[in-house]
């Protein structure tokens, strides 16, 4: 094996569901499925990158009918669950990884990602380069987002190891030849990341 490849939310961040969005939800009077199909294209926006950070300020507002200050303290909430808290060892251990193989991260992520993550958690430290949904405009599992971090590390399929807690995502590595690795929890994840560096 020549490279490692992590994601980030509910890997190298513990993501809970905090219930903020279905709060914020009851405060408006709404149903928190039909806050999510008011906002559902906003999301699907940001996580390509297709509009800027403003821009899902503003149309939050105009599809909610909200003043600035809400919306303000409704996205802190969201990006308060959205980058979770460190997962101190699985970052630890990449961060050590990066001496001995290439190193990557690919994150289906959200416009304003990197500039906060990075401020959080520096995971531009960890690692030689990660790769956002958002400002690639592709997303896992569409092997091209895949293919592009191949071509950028150097390495065939078979040479790279790939760990991510969404099945769906773990499949389309595999099935363009990487060894993809289901996280469940820290332990597991590393013995199997091991067990492939060493057979390989």
């Amino acid at each position: 094996m020549k490279a490692i490849v992590f994601d980030i939310g509910g890997v190298l961040e513990h993501t809970p569901d905090l219930g903020l969005e279905a709060a914020w939800a009851s405060r408006w009077g709404l149903d928190p499925s039909e806050l999510d199909q008011r906002l559902g294209d906003v999301w699907y926006a940001g996580s390509l990158g297709t509009i800027t950070l403003r821009q899902v300020h503003e149309r939050i507002a105009a599809a909610l009918d909200l003043p600035d200050e809400e919306v303000e303290g409704f996205m802190a909430d969201i990006w308060r669950e959205y980058l979770g808290t460190l997962n101190v060892e699985l970052a630890d251990y990449l961060r050590a990884l990066r001496t001995r193989h290439r190193t990557a991260i690919i994150s289906n992520s959200f416009v304003g990602a990197r500039e906060k993550e990075e401020e959080s958690y520096r995971f531009s430290e960890l690692t030689d380069f990660i790769v956002y949904s958002h400002e690639v405009g592709l997303s896992k599992p569409d092997p091209r987002i895949y293919e592009m971090v191949l071509e950028r590390l150097g390495c065939a399929p078979d040479e790279v190891v790939f760990l991510d807690d969404a099945a769906m995502c773990v499949e389309g590595a595999r099935e363009i030849g990487m060894h993809a690795i289901l996280f469940r929890e820290n332990s597991q994840a590393i013995a199997e990341i091991e067990a492939l560096i060493g057979a390989g």
